[in-house]
């Protein structure tokens, strides 16, 4: 696929005013307060939009295609189920302990509520996560650059071998977002992430309706796909009898509350934009202003991996795509459709599953159907909606991450005391080696088919057992110290042999499960995820409360303002109806039950 000049000139234009954004930021921070929380001066919508785009990255666009393709419409329960309540929960009942402890980050939250050494456990988990996830962003980004094969002919010019594209495609995007972070800090990153995701909505919803015209609509979806691709509650009753591989239990303990809860109420990606807020209100708003966008992202997300999968032939066990999934009137039997096989880079060869079958290659389900229909110009704005996602999911990720290390690792354990300039260096500095670590973290990615599946993993490992103490830290006064550390120590461990003894059906011993031995086989990757959290959740929370029981709590007047029952109520009597977050919170949660109706 060949670019053309109108192309080539929307993707220049946005990578301008990336950089033009990053240059005003940097005008604007005078001071480390500046920089890593962006002078808690924004305005709630443009904070809320930030939510919702720091959130919506490589990962989202990319990996929620892929799960759309791999497992259908029941991939909308990681937004409905898995995302609308925890942000309203966090609007209504967290912020005020966030926003009020005057932290800067959520590990500092921690060393208030508890002790340093909890404080240093999450801050180093949470720093290894923002690495992985600011990879899988790079990967997603690099993979999409392979696919359109536009620098084919620059690198045969200069006598390079095709592979290093996917190599070159890192070190630029790397290049890029060091770049506006490095200078404007979280809000140049605040206001890139607002650009980026109107350029998702403009690049993705044309795609969304011109492939559901070729397969005609919805219904036809329903009608080549069959329920359990186009119903979300299609076969919850059992494990085994819907795509996703997870019961109903499964799925509200693990997705609609370990990983949920504990991703959008405790990882400081997101809580750093609500506390960039201007006002307590604002920032009791900005989750909820994003959760009324949240919800309708799987229309421009999800859609387009249905609509990939209907175009696609399977692969049988020889490789050839000769057996179709679904009768598309644009699918021949020459026409191997939209979702290729994975290719293994190190080989260039299929890549197997346990049983010897090839593997589609989902993660290219999107940005093919991109392909597929958009003509010059068009192509263009999607091509720029998809880098909008991967830069907003690395910035995300490396803001988070400066901050953290500067000031819960480097200020907490290194230099305590130094001056402000000081302290902006170190976090200029970690931003730059942030991404360098990031790069590697690109190729871990690419052992999945589907970035989905790592995500949550990663989070499985990370935000679940946090969860578990932030939720008895912040509602039970009498949680200790020696008992949230202990219970954060123990809920990983478990994380850990949990996925040492199980394994996805038909993978591989490996990155995917079953080091140690396999003991149980899940359905799918997705169902070992939501069990994973599951039992880390639960370790980390027994363990919390039996220490807890025998060591010493702090006196109540430490936990003021950062424990619920000693906390002042806050109160928005003042606020008109529609600003209220209880009111707004009620909105969300009808407007969600209400889809999951409308799709069940």
């Amino acid at each position: 696929m060949h670019l053309g000049a109108v192309d080539w000139g929307i993707i220049g234009l946005y990578l301008l005013f990336v950089l033009g954004i990053g240059i005003v930021a940097a005008r604007r921070n005078k001071s480390g307060n500046d920089f890593f929380l962006a002078g808690r001066a924004i305005p709630a919508w443009v904070c809320g939009l930030a939510f919702i785009s720091a959130n919506l990255g490589a990962q989202e666009v990319i990996g929620m295609g892929a799960s759309g393709a791999k497992y259908g419409i029941s991939t909308a329960h990681f937004y409905w189920i898995g995302a609308i309540p925890a942000m309203v929960f966090i609007g209504v009942f967290m912020m005020p302990f966030y926003y009020g402890s005057k932290a800067r980050s959520v590990p500092e939250y921690l060393r208030l509520r508890f002790d340093e050494k909890t404080r240093a456990l999450n801050a180093s988990i949470f720093a290894l996560m923002t690495i992985l996830n600011s990879g899988i962003s790079m990967y997603a980004l690099a993979k999409l650059i392979q696919t359109l094969h536009v620098f084919d002919i620059p690198f045969e010019r200069m006598g390079l071998p095709q592979a290093w594209i996917f190599h070159g495609a890192i070190l630029t995007s790397a290049l890029v977002v060091l770049a506006y972070i490095y200078m404007g800090g979280l809000r140049g990153a605040i206001y890139n992430e607002v650009l980026q995701f109107f350029l998702i909505v403009a690049g993705f919803a044309p795609l969304v309706w011109l492939g559901l015209k070729q397969v005609g609509g919805w219904h036809g979806l329903e009608t080549t796909l069959g329920p359990s691709y186009t119903q979300a509650w299609h076969g919850m009753a059992h494990a085994t009898t819907n795509r996703l591989g997870v019961d109903w239990f499964g799925l509200s303990m693990g997705l609609g509350f370990v990983l949920s809860f504990g991703y959008w109420c405790t990882d400081f990606l997101v809580v750093q934009r609500a506390m960039a807020a201007n006002s307590m209100s604002a920032a009791r708003r900005t989750p909820l202003i994003a959760a009324g966008v949240k919800m309708f992202i799987p229309f421009i997300v999800i859609l387009p991996g249905l609509i990939a999968i209907a175009l696609t032939s399977a692969p049988d066990k020889t490789g050839a795509l000769n057996h179709p999934v679904a009768v598309a009137g644009a699918v021949q039997q020459h026409d191997p459709g939209v979702i290729p096989i994975k290719i293994d880079s190190a080989t260039g060869r299929p890549m197997l599953d346990a049983r010897g079958r090839p593997q589609l290659d989902y993660d290219l389900a999107t940005p093919n159907l991109l392909l597929r229909y958009f003509p010059t110009g068009m192509l263009g704005v999607g091509l720029t909606a998809l880098l909008a996602s991967f830069m907003s999911g690395m910035a995300g990720n490396v803001t988070a991450f400066n901050t953290v290390f500067t000031y819960d690792i480097y200020q907490a354990y290194i230099r305590r005391k130094a001056d402000d300039r000081h302290y902006v260096l170190v976090g200029r500095l970690a931003t730059f080696f942030g991404i360098a670590a990031s790069v590697a973290a690109a190729y871990l990615a690419s052992q999945f088919n589907n970035i989905n599946d790592f995500l949550q993993l990663i989070m499985a490992f990370v935000n679940a057992p946090v969860f578990a103490t932030f939720l008895l830290g912040m509602f039970w006064k009498r949680t200790t110290g020696h008992g949230a550390f202990t219970g954060l120590a123990a809920g990983t461990l478990v994380a850990a042999i949990h996925h040492g003894l199980t394994l996805p059906l038909d993978d591989i011993v490996g990155l995917k499960g079953g080091w140690m031995a396999v003991t149980h086989t899940y359905p799918s990757e997705m169902a070992q995820n939501f069990w994973t959290a599951i039992w880390a959740f639960t370790a980390c929370f027994i363990t919390t409360i039996l220490v807890s029981l025998v060591t010493r709590r702090q006196p109540d007047e430490a936990l003021a303002g950062l424990t619920y029952s000693l906390t002042p109520k806050v109160h928005a009597e003042r606020e008109p109806w529609y600003r209220r977050p209880v009111v707004l919170g009620v909105i969300m949660i009808t407007a969600v039950i209400t889809l999951d109706v409308i799709f069940r």
